[in-house]
């Protein structure tokens, strides 16, 4: 080997290492069959952010379906039986009943796959898994809706907005009338 050759080979060697003290990668550590590790992050690596979701509640998952070249998406609404794992490895099943027959589908939490997840109704339940609504049908397989204070009374408000108006009026009326014999006082 020439002189030029191994120089051409060092440059390179030290060019990386330059760079990757340049740009220190972020770490992140993740738990795989109940170990801890701590990777470097790359661009493979994406944790999603999805709305705040529980066992027993009904949500909507767009899922991204890729057929050939074109590309879709898909919605699959369900109850949520199951969340099970922790970080990269979290999935959640979802179970719904079309045309007389359970269909459950597992979703990994993070899946570049999913494009959105909208929660459409909150579940009160007292388990952490709902297994038990595979034996169930009909009436016994329902879930009960979780109270929301805050929804409760925007609902309340929309609803009652016309009979606000007229409570205020009459109000409003009473405090003229309370108000007049008192200025007619006043002014002899």
């Amino acid at each position: 080997m020439s002189t030029e050759e191994t120089n051409n080979e060092n440059p390179t060697a030290e060019g990386t290492e330059e760079a990757q003290q340049a740009a220190p990668a972020e770490m992140i550590e993740i738990t795989l069959n109940g170990g801890k590790a701590t990777i470097a992050k790359g661009d493979h690596i994406q944790f999603k952010d999805w709305p705040s979701f529980n066992v027993g509640d009904t949500v909507k998952v767009h899922y991204r379906i890729t057929e050939g070249d074109k590309e879709r998406i898909q919605v699959y609404e369900g109850a949520v039986i199951s969340i099970r794992g922790e970080g990269l490895s979290r999935t959640f099943i979802v179970r719904r009943v079309s045309h007389d027959v359970g269909v459950e589908r597992i979703f990994p939490y993070h899946s570049p796959s999913i494009a959105k997840i909208e929660v459409s109704r909150r579940g009160k339940v007292r388990r952490a898994k709902l297994f038990y609504l595979r034996q169930r049908s009909g009436k016994s397989a329902r879930i009960k809706e979780a109270f929301d204070a805050n929804a409760a009374a925007a609902a309340k408000a929309k609803k009652s907005g016309g009979k606000k108006k007229k409570a205020t009026k009459k109000k409003e009326a009473k405090e003229t009338a309370a108000t007049a014999p008192a200025a007619s006082e006043t002014a002899e």
